[in-house]
């Protein structure tokens, strides 16, 4: 069975990911693909915090700590599926609090000669972007939404003539310092 996941970041419709995971796979091997593909710290401690359908926290899974649910090498996307996590808070880097959601989409057909997980759709750049000011325009307010189809639309005034720039640089002259 292949399990079809979208990463998200909250509040922020600019952004998202869908991975496709083999229900059998282990929550570290998709954390090792979006550690690759989105850029994340290597040297971060990770935490998959699962929820149940009524949105109460279920479980909360780690590298090198055993909550009582097991570590992320040894749970399965299935196991989780089948107690009813199909919704995580993926802590890429717990130092700094700084996370994605994960969301069961639901599920996918398999694809011949294709190593799961596998990235099959991305929107927006990673998340380091948004923290560094990047806001993508279906995030922007509507008062600062322009569609460039409308007439009020101008990137420049075509009107006003360029500056002539009176200032040159001399590159190549008499040097009397030679």
């Amino acid at each position: 069975m292949i399990l079809k996941y979208k990463v998200s970041l909250p509040g922020i419709k600019g952004f998202a990911r869908v991975y496709e995971v083999k229900a059998t796979a282990s929550l570290y091997s998709l954390h090792k693909q979006m550690r690759a593909d989105m850029d994340f710290p290597q040297d971060q401690v990770v935490l998959f915090k699962a929820f149940a359908a009524n949105g109460d926290v279920a479980a909360r899974y780690s590298v090198f700590t055993d909550f009582g649910f097991g570590t992320i090498d040894n749970v399965t996307f299935g196991e989780c599926h089948k107690r009813g996590e199909d919704k995580f808070i993926y802590f890429y880097d717990t130092t700094n609090v700084k996370s994605v959601i994960l969301t069961l989409e639901g599920e996918a057909e398999e694809r011949r000669n294709v190593l799961y997980p596998i990235l099959v759709e991305t929107k927006g750049p990673n998340p380091i972007e948004f923290e560094n000011g990047y806001v993508a325009f279906e995030d922007l307010p509507d008062e600062k939404k322009k569609d460039p189809d409308d007439e009020d639309f101008d990137d420049f005034d075509d009107d006003e003539p360029e500056e002539e720039d009176d200032e040159t640089e001399e590159i190549f002259g008499d040097d009397d310092d030679e």
